[in-house]
């Protein structure tokens, strides 16, 4: 069920991408127009936004009303979306779309705090974003089909019944915020409690290096139907391979909850960092050794296992990045969130801007992320890589 509702986030994003060239031509953009990499962009800067109020709410309220509320904004936000008569007003709607994302996505983080800590807690993230990784694998041919059949408008009405099945399905959630853990909404309070979670090294560190990662995978989403289209002329496969890549993706995250009990989640993530750095230096040289058009196949399986080691980054540094807040989980989740996806989406939207017809500026994103990645880490780490999970 928190796979379900984490991946109404993703949901709201790979459900459409397939839909931006009839969005352009509805709204009278030229064929190669990256303004439709904007809805990607508001989305996620609302969703990061309201972060920030969802976290507060769901540690006064509890984890239930946080969620049926995001549902319903959420909801609306798609509709909205759907009956938009202009790009501005897309744009408006799907920033409201992403503030109601948001309520859904701080309270399955919490509960998993709420409920583990530890190793356990890092298997059981790992298989609720590998759910939600599997997602594109099925949501950019699902907007196909719907496509296929009604307009553009229809692909966003979705996400609408979505959103509805899994409020019914919620319905059973048991609450799990502990009682002696409730906070009250008073505005010295919640400030002490955000100042606890950006107190902590670890918590800062992780949050660092989860919005720089974040950045340039945002950009990916955003800009990879131009790229497979404009760069490589196939715009028809584009389905396809990111679904792909996607499902890969998703078995790395799988493959993590099963190992990183055993392999200790400090040591999967600080491995993980320096093979994510090595390929995107191998995705520069690939780039540039070929004027930054290389050869399509070589591009996709460089990109794969790039993708691949983020899969294994993300899930475990969020989970380490949570687990000394077990006291303002909602809170951490929501400073965690609002940090890596703001932060994220606006370095994402400014390599979007970057594009010139190669895959050089994304390429080199994925370097200077893997750098940034490294010595945030080494910062937060004291220098000590490779130790089991500690406190503080």
């Amino acid at each position: 069920m928190l796979a379900a509702i984490m991946a109404s986030t993703a949901l709201g994003i790979d459900l459409m991408l397939p839909a931006f060239g009839d969005i352009r031509e509805a709204f009278g953009l030229a064929d190669d127009s990256t303004a439709v990499a904007g809805i990607v962009t508001a989305y996620f800067i609302g969703m990061a936004l309201a972060q920030v109020i969802w976290g507060p709410i769901a540690d006064r309220f509890g984890r239930k009303p946080t969620l049926f509320a995001g549902l319903a904004i959420y909801a609306l936000g798609a509709m909205a979306s759907a009956l938009a008569p202009s790009l501005n007003v897309l744009y408006a709607a799907r920033f409201f779309w992403g503030m109601g994302s948001a309520g859904p996505r701080v309270m399955a983080l919490a509960v998993v705090r709420d409920t583990h800590e530890g190793e356990e807690m890092a298997r059981v993230m790992s298989f609720i974003m590998a759910i939600f990784i599997i997602v594109p694998v099925i949501a950019p041919s699902l907007g196909a089909a719907i496509l296929a059949i009604a307009s553009w408008r229809w692909v966003f009405g979705f996400a609408v019944i979505y959103a509805a099945g899994i409020a019914l399905w919620a319905t059973r959630l048991p609450e799990s915020l502990h009682p002696e853990y409730r906070l009250d909404l008073e505005f010295g309070r919640v400030v002490r409690a955000a100042r606890f979670v950006v107190s902590n090294r670890q918590t800062l560190g992780y949050t660092l290096a989860l919005t720089v990662l974040f950045g340039v995978f945002s950009s990916y989403l955003a800009s990879s139907e131009i790229v497979f289209g404009d760069v490589f002329g196939r715009a028809d496969q584009f389905p396809i391979v990111f679904g792909g890549i996607a499902a890969v993706m998703g078995t790395a995250m799988m493959a993590n909850g099963l190992v990183v009990k055993s392999f200790g989640v400090r040591r999967l993530v600080h491995t993980a960092a320096f093979g994510y750095l090595l390929c995107a230096a191998s995705m520069v040289w690939v780039s540039v050794m070929a004027d930054g058009v290389p050869v399509f196949g070589l591009f996709v399986a460089v990109l794969a296992v790039q993708l691949v080691l983020y899969a294994l980054l993300f899930p475990n540094m969020n989970t380490i990045a949570m687990d000394p807040m077990g006291s303002v989980a909602g809170m951490a989740a929501s400073v965690i969130g609002l940090a890596s996806v703001a932060g994220g989406a606006l370095l994402g939207s400014i390599l979007d801007r970057a594009f010139d017809g190669t895959v050089g500026p994304l390429s080199i994103g994925f370097l200077l992320s893997g750098v940034a990645t490294l010595v945030i880490v080494l910062w937060a780490e004291r220098g000590r890589l490779f130790q089991p999970l500690h406190r503080g």
